[in-house]
This record gives C-alpha cells, structure tokens and sequence, in this order.
C-alpha cells in the first residue's frame, strides 16, 4: 500500500518550484491533493492535470494567505472538496532580496505575513477540521533558520519563526492528535539558477557532501514521511533536507 493512501492533503504554493514537488509526490503515495496558488492559476491546473493523468485525484483551489479570511476560505475549500483533510504542507512563501539597511517597515512586514502569518493562520483553521480524527501539519522552512544569509534578514528571520511555530504548535495540538512538524530545505535546483547565480551554485556543489543541489522531490519525500504512518510518533521536529551543508565547518 502507498503510504498516503486514502489522504487528502493541502499544499500551499503548489504551482511551481518545490510546492509542486510536494504536491507530486503526496498524489504518487495515494493522496488526493488541493494544489493551491495565489495567482499561477494555469501553472497550478498543469500540476493538477498531472495528478489526474496519473490516476490521482486533485483540485485546485486560489487565494492570497496573506488574507486570514483567505486561508480559512482555502482551507474550508480543500476540506469541503476531500470530505476532510489529513494533511497540511504549509509551502506558499516569498524569498525577495533585500539589505537590511534601509529595509522598510513595510518590506520587512510583507515577507512576514507571506512566510510566517499565513502559516500560523491555515494552520489554526487546518487543526480546527482535523481536531476529531487527527492529522498531519508540516512547515517548509529553511536552513537560513538557522544560518542567515546577506540581505535575507527579513526571510532568515521568519523561516527560524516558522520552525519554533511548528513546535509550540505541535505542543498545542498534540492532544487532538494532529502532529506539527517542520522541513528545512537547502539550495533547490530550479530551471535557471545555475546560469543565473553561478557563483552560488558553484560554492553549493563544493560544500554539499553529497555534491548536488537539492531537488523538489527531495523535499516532496520529507513531507511525505512526516505526513505518512511512518512518522506517527515524531512531532515537534525540524528535518533539515540540505545534501549535508549544515554539516560543514563554518570556521
């Protein structure tokens, strides 16, 4: 048996990039899936078309999750379509690149409520369905929790938010038998990047032991377990998913 069989699950951000990662491979393990996306709504459909050819079951359902409103309305639409939902992958989220001086009050709140408000508010009304029979919430975070990067401050910030969210949440919630837990991706490959940063994939590649980029399906596997029967007794936990780099001496 596939290890999401019978699941319905919700993947924020699922148009492209590691979202659509997440949202393959929970539809490959058995899941039925509500891709969400802000505005990509053709992107989002092609992910669905792709879930559907295979065999699967999904919709697609829009909203910006900066908008409490929004998120419970996305939520309620997932749960309505599924007949309830088993799974919550919290992936929407924005990585702008801006130098924390001169760093406006306004830029810094837009990356909060994209990253972080979004997560604590489909999360609350994610566990208000799932409070009778349980289920699973994962955050996608990232290393830069962790280790900050140059003019990432306002990302860095409320990707480390994320994962203590995951943990008081799963304190919280581990009563109703919903499990919150986080992944922290690292580099992911996307079309482009290589030509576009160079430099930065170079240093990647030298420092990774594993000697290659992530991939969005390496970060669709994580959640994956941790939504999955498999992971039944972790919660509370960060995944980092980053090929080693964390590994590597900073000193």
């Amino acid at each position: 048996m596939r290890l999401l069989e019978g699941q319905v699950a919700l993947v924020t951000g699922a148009s492209g990039g590691i979202g659509r990662g997440i949202a393959l491979r929970f539809a490959e393990e058995g899941a039925a899936v509500a891709v969400h996306c802000r505005t990509a709504v053709e992107a989002a459909h092609e992910v669905a078309d792709r879930v559907r050819d295979s065999g699967g079951r999904a919709v697609v359902v829009q909203g910006d999750l900066t908008d409490e409103d929004a998120c419970a309305r996305v939520v309620g639409e997932a749960a309505e379509w599924g007949g309830g939902l088993d799974a919550l992958v919290n992936n929407a989220g924005v990585q702008p690149v801006r130098e924390l001086p001169g760093m406006t009050a306004a830029e810094w709140r837009a990356v909060v409520d994209a990253n972080l408000s979004s997560v604590f508010a489909c999360t609350q009304a994610a566990a208000e369905v799932m409070r009778e029979r349980g289920g699973s919430v994962t955050h996608i975070a990232s290393i830069e929790g962790r280790q900050p990067a140059p003019s990432h401050a306002h990302y860095s910030a409320s990707k480390a938010a994320v994962v203590m969210h995951a943990r008081s949440a799963a304190l919280e919630y581990g009563a109703h038998g919903i499990r919150v837990n986080s992944v922290s991706p690292g580099l992911i490959d996307r079309e482009g990047l290589a030509d576009a940063w160079p430099e930065g994939v170079g240093r990647w590649h030298a420092a990774a032991p594993l000697g290659r980029l992530g991939r969005p399906e390496d970060v669709g596997d994580a959640c994956v377990f941790l939504a999955s029967r498999l992971a039944s007794w972790v919660t509370g936990h960060d995944l980092v998913v980053d090929g080693g780099v964390s590994a590597r001496p900073t000193w």
